[in-house]
């Protein structure tokens, strides 16, 4: 239940809710975008990037948060560390348990059943499943390609690698069909035509969904066909280092089960990364909307044996986060509220935004209501606006958030709110890893043998992602990076003695410019406990003896 000042509030959104059903609320001109980005987005903040000061990209700048784990010592001393046995011998392996790493195994599976995945949590445990709003593709009669094309350029601040673009738009029709032969249950007309919606920057009604649990219905089904087809995985376990050898050629990983501490040795023909995002580094001390094992493991990984990186100084903040309740904070609000008709207003009920601007320019707009004194503060001191749920059923008939979005509605009802009566507060949630790992439209990275996909690599969505385009993402190019792994057995000369040489290097470079040798990455998992309760893994503090 919200407290008595947050209701004085509400009453002033009721009192305005006729008036804004009548107004028409335009988009923002370019310029007047551009002008709203500079001083308000997150991204412009002064003192929040910094140069990288080590490795391929030396001289680049990156978002402090991920610099600091790009710029710390590996876990292993590559001068006392030795491979004496080899626990699994594979051709491809797989880090990273969801949707892009069990669509890369699932199309791998057509070339070899000597594959290997590994996960730090579960199967499915991933910013996958946490994906609600829905998934784009252009293949209905007055949508193309080439229009999915534009838009995703246009959201992307024209800084997208065309290429990419082109894989993603292309793979969009036949992987709405892949899923739906596999079993995903999407939302259909009574003719049994696909539902589509909008969402924001989407110039057609291209949103294919599954209510508000479409992440959730499209992991279920993939990782039914994974578990059916049998291919080998281990949960609990990461990968806190990559192999290479003496070529520098990719070729496997040393792994940790965070079980029982047994340190893994995989050597593998190909490697393919597929560990996700940043979310729970908390950038700028944001709240995310990611899970728990999003701490950009894969782009310490790969950075350290050479893999290029881009735009890892922009980060997506979603700009409909929780607000309150606490207890929910940061966890999202499907962009699929405002397609529905949701309006943002502020503490005094005005309407600022057009709801279905990109994402970084409604985030960008919510943050100004707040710093104007226009925002809704909570009891824990957090602000935020208003998101007019109750409008939808206004807009839509009666019932509408109860079918359309059932997952948030009991969110929300757990807590005394019933968003189809009372609107709902929210305030931006860090959300996606814009940049990341340099990928060609086959997945491959500048380093031989290492392939990467999903939200770890960088370039497709430019430096802002359009909703829906991250669960094509995760599948295009999972897909593709499993049948160019498959590829690659073939043409791939023979791996040389393993080794951790790349390492030697890397740490030379740290000593360099004298960062202590206390600092270790990756994250692994994130810590919330006190600073004084915080402690390492107890098999980790005896590596790093």
């Amino acid at each position: 239940m919200y407290p008595d000042y947050m209701e004085e509030s509400i009453k002033k959104v009721e009192s305005t809710r006729e008036r804004r059903i009548k107004e028409i609320f335009t988009k923002l001109k370019t310029e007047e975008k551009e002008e709203l980005l500079k001083n308000y987005h997150p991204d412009y903040k002064p003192g929040t990037v910094r140069e990288i000061k080590i490795g391929v990209n030396k001289g680049d700048l990156v978002v402090n948060e991920i610099a600091d784990i790009l710029e710390s010592y590996s876990y292993l001393n590559p001068e006392n560390f030795r491979i004496k046995n080899i626990d699994y011998d594979v051709d491809v392996l797989i880090i990273g348990g969801g949707g892009a790493g069990v669509a890369a195994a699932l199309s791998a599976y057509e070339y070899t059943n000597n594959i290997l995945l590994v996960t730090k949590l579960r199967i499915g445990d991933a910013n996958t499943v946490m994906a609600q709003g829905g998934i784009q593709s252009a293949d209905k009669e007055n949508d193309s390609p080439i229009i999915h094309y534009l838009d995703v350029i246009g959201g992307g601040g024209y800084k997208n690698i065309p290429n990419l673009v082109y894989a993603l738009v292309s793979d969009g029709p036949k992987i709405i069909q892949w899923l739906e032969d596999l079993g995903v249950m999407f939302d259909k007309k009574e003719d049994g035509n696909m539902i589509t919606i909008h969402g924001g920057g989407t110039s057609r009604k291209r949103m294919h969904t599954c209510k508000d649990y479409t992440g959730m219905e499209i992991m279920r089904v993939i990782r039914d066909e994974f578990l059916n087809k049998k291919i080998n995985y281990l949960e609990f376990t990461c990968a806190i280092e990559l192999l290479t050898d003496e070529d520098g050629k990719c070729c496997g990983a040393v792994l940790l089960n965070l079980e029982n501490g047994k340190i893994i040795i995989v050597k593998s023909k190909v490697t393919i990364l597929a560990t996700g995002g940043a979310g729970r580094l908390h950038v700028q001390g944001f709240p995310t909307s990611n899970h728990y094992g999003a701490t950009a493991d894969g782009l310490v990984l790969a950075y350290r044996v050479g893999a290029k990186f881009i735009y890892l100084d922009t980060i997506q903040y979603h700009p409909t986060g929780v607000a309150f309740p606490e207890q929910m904070l940061g966890q999202l609000i499907t962009e699929k509220v405002r397609s529905l008709g949701a309006q943002l207003v502020n503490y005094d009920g005005e309407q600022f935004i057009y709801p279905l601007e990109t994402r970084d320019v409604v985030a960008s707009a919510i943050i100004r209501e707040c710093w104007k004194g226009k925002g809704v503060k909570t009891p824990s001191g957090y602000y935020g606006v208003w998101l007019d749920t109750p409008l939808i059923e206004i807009l839509k008939g009666e019932g509408t958030i109860e079918k359309e979005l059932p997952a948030m509605f009991r969110q929300f009802l757990r807590f005394g709110i019933d968003m189809r009566k009372k609107p709902v507060l929210t305030y931006p949630t860090q959300h996606y890893q814009n940049g990341g790992i340099l990928i060609n439209e086959n997945c491959e990275t500048n380093v031989l043998g290492l392939l990467v996909c999903g939200e770890v690599s960088g370039g497709v969505h430019g430096r802002n992602r359009l909703m829906g385009n991250s669960l094509l993402d995760i599948l295009v190019f999972g897909r593709r990076a499993g049948k160019r792994a498959g590829e690659l057995l073939k043409e791939l000369p023979p791996i040389k003695n393993l080794t951790l040489n790349h390492l030697i290097t890397y740490h030379e470079e740290l000593k360099k410019i004298g960062v202590e040798e206390n600092r270790k990455s990756p994250k692994i998992l994130p810590d919330y406990r006190k600073e004084e309760f915080q402690q390492k893994f107890p098999f980790l503090i005896n590596l790093l003896k």
